[in-house]
């Protein structure tokens, strides 16, 4: 990821093989997030991030946030 660093790198989302829907892949960083204790705040500023661009910005946005399995 370069000098990048995931902001919660102890959560593992298992995107390969899954529905590769924008909905569906927010469901399940959401969803991911939650279990993890993340706070509401933070679930909204996901949101927000996830939500701005188009679909490769999901993907960004999810990668910044969580690891990609």
């Amino acid at each position: 990821m370069g000098d990048r660093e995931v902001r919660y790198p102890d959560v593992r989302v298992p995107l390969v093989g899954a529905d590769g829907n924008a909905f569906a892949i927010l469901g399940m960083v959401r969803a991911a997030l939650r279990y993890a204790g993340a706070e509401q705040e933070e679930l909204e500023l996901f949101m927000r991030e996830a939500t701005a661009g188009d679909y490769d910005d999901l993907l960004a946005t999810v990668m910044r946030w969580v690891v990609v399995e």
